[in-house]
Protein backbone atom coordinates (compact mmCIF):
# COMPACT_ATOMS: atom_id res chain seq x y z
CA UNK A 1 0.00 0.00 0.00
CA UNK A 2 0.78 3.25 -0.62
CA UNK A 3 1.70 5.30 2.78
CA UNK A 4 1.66 8.78 0.95
CA UNK A 5 -1.97 7.56 0.00
CA UNK A 6 -5.09 9.30 1.34
CA UNK A 7 -5.73 8.39 5.13
CA UNK A 8 -8.59 5.73 5.57
CA UNK A 9 -8.63 5.76 9.49
CA UNK A 10 -8.28 8.67 11.76
CA UNK A 11 -7.80 8.33 15.46
CA UNK A 12 -7.95 10.54 18.61
CA UNK A 13 -5.29 9.39 21.57
CA UNK A 14 -5.65 11.52 24.47
CA UNK A 15 -2.62 11.96 26.94
CA UNK A 16 -1.37 13.81 29.57
CA UNK A 17 2.48 15.66 30.48
CA UNK A 18 3.14 15.77 34.01
CA UNK A 19 6.65 16.39 35.60
CA UNK A 20 9.78 17.86 34.12
CA UNK A 21 8.75 17.13 30.52
CA UNK A 22 6.41 19.93 30.80
CA UNK A 23 9.31 22.18 29.98
CA UNK A 24 9.82 21.15 26.34
CA UNK A 25 8.31 23.14 23.55
CA UNK A 26 5.24 22.12 21.78
CA UNK A 27 7.33 21.23 18.40
CA UNK A 28 9.80 18.85 20.72
CA UNK A 29 6.42 17.28 21.73
CA UNK A 30 5.40 16.84 17.84
CA UNK A 31 8.80 15.41 17.43
CA UNK A 32 8.24 13.00 20.57
CA UNK A 33 5.49 11.70 19.50
CA UNK A 34 6.70 11.33 15.22
CA UNK A 35 9.30 8.88 16.51
CA UNK A 36 6.92 7.17 18.90
CA UNK A 37 4.68 6.45 16.29
CA UNK A 38 7.62 4.86 14.30
CA UNK A 39 8.89 3.25 16.87
CA UNK A 40 5.24 1.68 17.58
CA UNK A 41 5.40 0.24 13.76
CA UNK A 42 2.23 1.39 12.88
CA UNK A 43 0.81 2.10 9.52
CA UNK A 44 0.57 6.04 9.98
CA UNK A 45 -0.19 7.42 7.02
CA UNK A 46 2.52 10.47 5.45
CA UNK A 47 2.27 13.62 3.60
CA UNK A 48 3.74 14.12 0.29
CA UNK A 49 6.67 15.36 -0.89
CA UNK A 50 10.79 15.35 -0.51
CA UNK A 51 10.47 14.46 2.99
CA UNK A 52 6.93 12.96 4.28
CA UNK A 53 5.57 13.96 7.23
CA UNK A 54 3.69 11.66 9.89
CA UNK A 55 0.11 13.19 9.46
CA UNK A 56 -0.71 14.02 12.95
CA UNK A 57 -2.87 16.90 13.58
CA UNK A 58 -2.55 18.03 17.26
CA UNK A 59 -5.27 20.24 19.71
CA UNK A 60 -4.53 23.41 20.92
CA UNK A 61 -0.92 24.09 21.85
CA UNK A 62 0.07 23.93 25.90
CA UNK A 63 2.39 26.77 26.89
CA UNK A 64 6.03 25.55 27.94
CA UNK A 65 6.37 24.46 31.59
CA UNK A 66 2.29 23.83 31.81
CA UNK A 67 1.29 20.15 32.75
CA UNK A 68 -1.79 18.48 31.54
CA UNK A 69 -4.14 15.83 32.27
CA UNK A 70 -5.78 16.39 28.88
CA UNK A 71 -4.27 16.79 25.86
CA UNK A 72 -4.92 15.27 22.10
CA UNK A 73 -3.69 14.81 18.64
CA UNK A 74 -5.73 12.75 15.44
CA UNK A 75 -3.37 10.86 13.64
CA UNK A 76 -4.26 9.47 10.04
CA UNK A 77 -3.66 6.13 9.46
CA UNK A 78 -3.00 4.29 5.97
CA UNK A 79 -5.62 1.46 6.51
CA UNK A 80 -9.18 1.21 6.51
CA UNK A 81 -9.55 -1.00 9.71
CA UNK A 82 -7.45 0.34 12.40
CA UNK A 83 -8.96 -0.34 15.70
CA UNK A 84 -7.92 2.12 18.59
CA UNK A 85 -7.09 -0.53 21.21
CA UNK A 86 -4.51 -1.26 18.50
CA UNK A 87 -3.14 1.76 19.06
CA UNK A 88 -3.11 1.83 22.53
CA UNK A 89 -1.31 -1.39 22.32
CA UNK A 90 1.46 -0.49 19.93
CA UNK A 91 2.04 2.77 22.31
CA UNK A 92 3.52 0.35 24.97
CA UNK A 93 6.90 1.53 25.60
CA UNK A 94 7.11 4.15 22.77
CA UNK A 95 7.13 7.31 24.75
CA UNK A 96 9.24 9.37 27.71
CA UNK A 97 8.66 8.91 31.70
CA UNK A 98 6.09 11.99 31.98
CA UNK A 99 3.72 11.51 29.00
CA UNK A 100 1.20 8.86 29.04
CA UNK A 101 -1.76 8.01 26.60
CA UNK A 102 -4.99 7.94 28.37
CA UNK A 103 -7.00 6.29 25.92
CA UNK A 104 -8.00 6.69 22.06
CA UNK A 105 -11.28 6.93 19.78
CA UNK A 106 -11.86 6.30 16.14
CA UNK A 107 -13.15 9.88 14.80
CA UNK A 108 -15.64 9.65 11.57
CA UNK A 109 -13.23 11.89 9.24
CA UNK A 110 -16.07 14.59 9.14
CA UNK A 111 -15.11 15.43 12.63
CA UNK A 112 -13.90 19.11 12.91
CA UNK A 113 -10.37 19.59 14.07
CA UNK A 114 -9.56 19.76 17.59
CA UNK A 115 -8.21 23.59 16.83
CA UNK A 116 -12.02 24.53 15.98
CA UNK A 117 -13.81 22.12 18.46
CA UNK A 118 -12.41 22.77 21.52
CA UNK A 119 -14.33 25.80 23.29
CA UNK A 120 -12.67 26.00 27.17
CA UNK A 121 -10.68 24.86 29.43
CA UNK A 122 -10.32 23.95 32.62
CA UNK A 123 -7.04 25.00 34.74
CA UNK A 124 -5.47 24.11 38.13
CA UNK A 125 -3.07 26.94 38.72
CA UNK A 126 -1.25 26.98 42.07
CA UNK A 127 0.28 30.36 43.70
CA UNK A 128 3.21 30.84 46.47
CA UNK A 129 3.02 33.10 48.77
CA UNK A 130 -0.89 34.27 48.70
CA UNK A 131 -3.22 33.60 51.58
CA UNK A 132 -6.49 31.92 50.53
CA UNK A 133 -8.89 34.95 51.90
CA UNK A 134 -7.00 37.29 49.79
CA UNK A 135 -7.06 34.96 46.52
CA UNK A 136 -11.02 34.82 47.43
CA UNK A 137 -11.35 38.52 47.16
CA UNK A 138 -9.55 38.56 44.03
CA UNK A 139 -12.09 35.98 43.04
CA UNK A 140 -14.47 38.22 43.48
CA UNK A 141 -12.95 41.11 42.20
CA UNK A 142 -12.27 39.44 38.95
CA UNK A 143 -15.94 37.90 39.02
CA UNK A 144 -17.69 41.08 39.30
CA UNK A 145 -15.63 42.81 36.67
CA UNK A 146 -17.59 44.03 33.56
CA UNK A 147 -14.44 44.10 31.84
CA UNK A 148 -11.13 43.10 31.97
CA UNK A 149 -8.81 44.48 29.59
CA UNK A 150 -5.13 43.10 28.75
CA UNK A 151 -2.66 43.88 25.69
CA UNK A 152 -1.24 41.03 23.95
CA UNK A 153 0.99 40.93 20.92
CA UNK A 154 0.17 40.14 17.93
CA UNK A 155 2.93 39.53 14.99
CA UNK A 156 4.62 42.72 16.08
CA UNK A 157 1.31 44.95 17.26
CA UNK A 158 -0.20 45.36 20.62
CA UNK A 159 -3.41 44.21 20.62
CA UNK A 160 -6.31 45.23 23.55
CA UNK A 161 -8.27 42.50 24.76
CA UNK A 162 -11.15 42.33 26.68
CA UNK A 163 -11.25 38.70 28.89
CA UNK A 164 -14.35 39.21 30.30
CA UNK A 165 -16.46 36.86 28.36
CA UNK A 166 -13.74 34.18 28.16
CA UNK A 167 -14.08 33.54 32.16
CA UNK A 168 -16.64 31.20 32.43
CA UNK A 169 -15.64 29.90 35.98
CA UNK A 170 -13.25 30.82 38.46
CA UNK A 171 -13.10 29.93 42.35
CA UNK A 172 -10.41 28.81 45.03
CA UNK A 173 -9.91 25.45 45.29
CA UNK A 174 -8.20 23.26 48.21
CA UNK A 175 -4.67 24.30 48.74
CA UNK A 176 -1.99 21.93 48.35
CA UNK A 177 1.14 21.77 50.89
CA UNK A 178 2.96 24.57 48.89
CA UNK A 179 0.17 26.95 48.28
CA UNK A 180 -3.32 27.81 47.26
CA UNK A 181 -5.05 26.58 44.37
CA UNK A 182 -7.00 28.89 41.46
CA UNK A 183 -9.72 26.64 39.26
CA UNK A 184 -10.67 28.01 36.38
CA UNK A 185 -12.27 27.39 33.15
CA UNK A 186 -11.36 29.66 30.52
CA UNK A 187 -12.65 29.90 26.97
CA UNK A 188 -10.89 29.16 23.77
CA UNK A 189 -12.45 31.10 20.98
CA UNK A 190 -12.41 33.32 19.29
CA UNK A 191 -8.50 32.86 21.05
CA UNK A 192 -7.72 31.12 23.97
CA UNK A 193 -7.69 32.98 26.96
CA UNK A 194 -4.05 31.64 29.05
CA UNK A 195 -4.12 31.37 32.63
CA UNK A 196 -1.08 33.97 33.05
CA UNK A 197 -3.43 36.40 30.96
CA UNK A 198 -6.04 36.46 33.53
CA UNK A 199 -3.71 36.68 36.99
CA UNK A 200 -2.81 39.60 35.34
CA UNK A 201 -6.24 41.27 34.39
CA UNK A 202 -7.33 42.03 38.04
CA UNK A 203 -4.70 43.71 40.47
CA UNK A 204 -3.12 42.83 42.66
CA UNK A 205 -1.23 40.55 39.95
CA UNK A 206 -0.33 37.10 40.47
CA UNK A 207 2.35 34.55 38.81
CA UNK A 208 1.56 30.91 39.34
CA UNK A 209 4.29 28.49 40.53
CA UNK A 210 2.87 25.20 38.46
CA UNK A 211 -0.57 25.49 36.00
CA UNK A 212 -1.90 22.75 34.80
CA UNK A 213 -4.90 21.95 32.33
CA UNK A 214 -7.19 19.40 33.64
CA UNK A 215 -10.16 19.26 30.69
CA UNK A 216 -10.85 19.90 27.34
CA UNK A 217 -14.55 21.02 26.29
CA UNK A 218 -16.16 20.37 23.22
CA UNK A 219 -19.90 21.96 23.24
CA UNK A 220 -22.72 20.23 21.28
CA UNK A 221 -26.07 20.98 21.26
CA UNK A 222 -26.44 22.34 25.15
CA UNK A 223 -23.66 19.71 26.05
CA UNK A 224 -20.51 19.35 27.16
CA UNK A 225 -17.74 16.65 25.99
CA UNK A 226 -14.42 16.06 26.26
CA UNK A 227 -12.62 14.78 22.87
CA UNK A 228 -12.59 11.68 23.29
CA UNK A 229 -16.40 11.47 23.81
CA UNK A 230 -17.28 12.52 20.50
CA UNK A 231 -15.91 9.92 18.25
CA UNK A 232 -17.58 7.82 15.66
CA UNK A 233 -16.52 4.70 18.63
CA UNK A 234 -16.24 4.83 21.98
CA UNK A 235 -12.28 3.35 23.04
CA UNK A 236 -10.45 1.87 25.47
CA UNK A 237 -9.56 4.75 28.77
CA UNK A 238 -6.08 2.75 30.42
CA UNK A 239 -6.50 5.21 33.76
CA UNK A 240 -3.29 5.43 34.66
CA UNK A 241 -2.07 5.88 30.92
CA UNK A 242 0.40 3.87 28.87
CA UNK A 243 3.84 5.07 28.14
Amino acid sequence: MNPNEAPRTRIRVGFNKLGPIRFISHRDLARIWERALRRSGLPVAQTEGFSPRAKLHFGLALATGYESDAEYLDVDFSVADMASHSVLDALQGTLPDGIGVIGAVLLDRSSTSLQQAVTCCDWDIELLDVASVDLGKWVEQVRAAATLMVTRERKGQQIISDLAPQVRALEVGEPTSRGVRLLATLGTQPRACRPTELLTAQEPHYRPVLVRRTRQWIEQDGARLEPLEVGAAPALHTGAGVQ
